[in-house]
């Protein structure tokens, strides 16, 4: 089995990207199937829902101010399409920031369903040691590596106490902490290579590296998952704001021509109370609605399918910032 120690800095960042679905749903899928396994020190598990707050509230402003520049230029630029696409793309937006948080949200659960690790009186023991010997992560001045170094020291204890069969990776960003310093960033610090001389343990550097060892030890299981995610995002894009105005204005044709008929006298009618003008117009609207969609496409309809239309307005409205109840026509 893979185990993976997965460092705060590359879950953040995984968090922040585009793509993270494509490595977190991988993960979460193969880690239920018992495929590999997710090991947590609980300093982890803190750190992230630590920066969490701050990292979201970062990747939502990105978002924000990429667009803002992008509008920006297009309005002093662009022509009559570029004025439309700036209008879907300000529906887009909140849909683009949402997704992104759900990344910190489901690598949040990811954590929490995983191996728990518990630091022991050794791995705190061997911290105080490499801070004495001054080795990395603590080898830096005026920097509080005491953290990082008690995530080795359990990555490095997991290992030791691990099957040979097992493979394990440890994932991180922090270069200047356990990196090799001023070199190969993807090579570990000469204090810690030792922990990383057996053909089963693993140092990857990063987001990218995580990536490779995933599809070198798991091979199409990780590969096929991730290309599948990509495939749904692709095919699911969110609706145009041109569309759902094109659906609202569709059922509030429908509905205003299925309450017309209402009032029309048994003959069917239009009601001959009204005035001439009034009639010519309810006629000519009728017309260009049957024309518009087909009299087998309108009312009446039964009871259920007359319900179900009057919902899908309500939906489409509050989509468009109206509330639920809002069906006048």
């Amino acid at each position: 089995m893979l185990r993976l120690i997965i460092d705060t800095s590359v879950w953040l960042n995984i968090a922040k990207r585009r793509d993270g679905q494509q490595i977190i749903v991988p993960l979460r899928v193969l880690f239920f199937q018992k495929k590999l396994d997710i090991l947590t020190p609980t300093v982890i598990l803190d750190e992230f829902e630590r920066n969490r707050p701050r990292s979201e509230a970062a990747t939502s402003s990105s978002v924000r101010e990429r667009f803002r520049l992008l509008r920006q230029d297009l309005q002093d630029y662009g022509d009559d399409a570029a004025q439309q696409w700036i209008a879907e793309m300000a529906h887009q937006i909140p849909h683009v920031s949402t997704r992104s948080l759900q990344n910190f949200s489901e690598i949040s659960d990811l954590l929490r369903s995983g191996t728990a690790l518990q630091p022991d009186d050794s791995e705190y023991a061997a911290v105080v040691k490499r801070g004495l010997e001054k080795k990395a992560p603590l080898h830096l001045e005026n920097k509080n590596s005491i953290a990082d170094a008690l995530i080795i020291e359990q990555y490095a204890s997991a290992v030791r106490a691990g099957s040979s069969q097992d493979q394990y990776v440890f994932a991180t960003s922090n270069y200047t902490d356990f990196s090799t310093p001023k070199g190969d960033r993807r090579q570990p610090h000469p204090d810690i290579a030792e922990i990383f001389d057996g053909e089963n343990s693993h140092y990857v550097y990063d987001v990218d590296g995580l990536i490779k060892i995933l599809g070198e030890t798991l091979g199409s299981d990780y590969l096929d998952e991730a290309e599948e995610v990509e495939f749904i995002q692709n095919a699911s894009e969110t609706r145009s704001l041109s569309d759902i105005l094109a659906a609202e204005h569709e059922f509030f044709d429908k509905i205003w021509y299925g309450r017309s008929l209402m009032s029309d006298t048994e003959e069917g009618e239009i009601d001959p109370q009204l005035s001439d003008t009034l009639r010519q117009t309810i006629t000519s609207a009728r017309a260009r609605v049957e024309t518009k969609y087909g009299k087998d496409e309108l009312p009446p309809v039964s009871d259920w399918e007359w319900g179900f239309m009057h919902g899908k307005l309500s939906a489409l409205r509050w989509v468009l910032g109206e509330e639920w109840d809002f069906l006048d026509t």
